[in-house]
């Protein structure tokens, strides 16, 4: 709950509806929308999601931080079309 509705204890319309979904971002993307996805999910500004993921590429000594987006970018669905006007 959040705002001034969660402070009169009504309910919060976001939290009453569908459950929060992973998707892979249509409109934030730089490569293949990982970071955007995950970034919109988390609700943090993108920049920061990206730095990390690079922190966690160079870290890992690449390839494991590689196979990983790999591997997100091969799960993660794609965003659906209506929802990345909405967001």
């Amino acid at each position: 709950m959040s705002g001034e509705g969660a402070k009169r204890g009504e309910a919060d319309p976001e939290a009453m509806s569908e459950p929060k979904r992973l998707y892979r971002s249509r409109t934030d993307r730089v490569i293949g929308g990982v970071c955007g996805g995950l970034a919109k999910y988390l609700d943090v500004d993108p920049t920061i999601v990206r730095l990390v993921t690079v922190l966690v590429i160079l870290f890992t000594a690449l390839v494991p931080g590689v196979i990983a987006y790999l591997v997100a970018l091969l799960v993660m669905p794609e965003e659906p079309a209506g929802a990345a006007q909405q967001g």
